[in-house]
Order: C-alpha cells, then structure tokens, then sequence
C-alpha cells in the first residue's frame, strides 16, 4: 500500500524529491491530485513512511 509523505506545489519540486529519495534507495510515486493548481503527491511504500520522512525532512531543509 502507497501512503502519501509530501504534496509539492510544482512538477519540478516533486521530480526533484522523487529523485533524491530514489537515490536514496527508496520506491517513490509522483501523482498529480491538482493540475489546475499544480499539486502532485509524493508517495512511498507505507512500510518505509518513517524513514523517507527523515530523509525528506533533510532534502527539504537544505
């Protein structure tokens, strides 16, 4: 089962994530929930939700 972790505000942000959570060697998902206001989900396998949000937390406060 995907569980979102992240809804990012433009396609760039979220490929971006996605890349470094791969990476990181971590399944990732980009969907988009919003074209209109360019919303895309960030989802992971929910068994790995605690350690992708450690790593997102990083690559989102760097």
């Amino acid at each position: 089962m995907w569980t979102v972790i992240y809804i990012a505000p433009t396609a760039r942000i979220a490929e971006r994530i996605k890349q470094k959570l791969s990476e990181e060697g971590f399944l990732v998902q980009v969907r988009g929930i919003n074209l209109s206001k360019n919303q895309f989900e960030i989802l992971v396998p929910a068994g790995e939700v605690e350690e992708v949000q450690e790593v997102l937390n990083s690559i989102l406060h760097r």
